[in-house]
């Protein structure tokens, strides 16, 4: 059963966090630490625009009523909420926000893994969550400063792809598109809204570079008895 919430945290996200930063601030070079307060920011963000939904009913209501008062008793999710919450809502801020919201290279993707992964770490060593939680942190810090350059870097390709090989087609679907199989030159894909297998031609850079189980957001198109990749926005790990 889950813990009644009814307070306000005694040692809030946003003052852990802010105490992740001071620490590193003591052992990072300028250059690199802007690179941290950017992604704690960013995660930050992701926390108070999003970790509200998966709240009981008990911390539903606390929410509430704080994020609605106005004035000097309004409170955003990371100053009501302790660090317990940080490592259910990782994997959202990696797998979804940071692709689908934020606008960067390669470069700070890849940050956003490193830092993940960093605080995790130090979350254990503070002792702000259990040590279950935190390897998850890490882990999935890990596999995403290893995966989010490359999924960042796939979407380009697909899309260029995409633009060089456009057909007219007589049947568009507008989907997420998770790979199902991948061949030399082709990719096989299930979309989300349907049963039917889709496969694609690709380049054979394209092919080499797609794993199974990553998610294409996109149009495919059918033309005569073949499929086409029409547009891609984005590649979710």
């Amino acid at each position: 059963m889950s813990k009644r919430t009814t307070k306000l945290a005694e040692r809030t996200i946003e003052a852990v966090l802010g105490e992740f930063l001071e620490e590193q601030r003591k052992r990072l070079k300028p250059s690199t630490m802007r690179k941290y307060e950017d992604i704690i920011d960013l995660f930050q963000s992701c926390l108070d625009n999003y970790a509200y939904q998966g709240l009981n009913k008990q911390e539903d209501a606390l929410f509430d009523r704080l994020y609605n008062t106005e004035g000097n008793e309004h409170r955003e999710f990371c100053q009501i909420f302790g660090p317990e919450k940080i490592p259910g809502n990782v994997s959202e801020f990696l797998n979804y926000f940071m692709i689908r919201k934020v606008m960067c290279g390669k470069e700070l993707m890849q940050a956003a893994g490193t830092v993940i992964k960093k605080l995790g770490k130090w979350l254990k060593e503070k002792g702000y969550v259990q040590s279950e939680s935190a390897a998850e942190v890490v882990s999935c810090g890990a596999t995403a400063a290893k995966e989010l350059p490359a999924t960042e870097e796939l979407a380009w390709m697909l899309d260029d792809y995409a633009d060089c090989t456009a057909v007219d087609c007589d049947e568009v679907i507008e989907d997420y598109f998770t790979i199902e199989t991948v061949e030399a030159g082709k990719l096989h894909l299930s979309a989300f809204s349907g049963d039917d297998e889709i496969i694609v031609p690709v380049s054979r850079n394209i092919s080499d570079t797609c794993r199974v189980g990553w998610s294409i957001s996109g149009t495919v198109g059918k033309k005569g008895k073949g499929w086409r990749i029409l547009e891609v926005w984005n590649v979710y790990p």
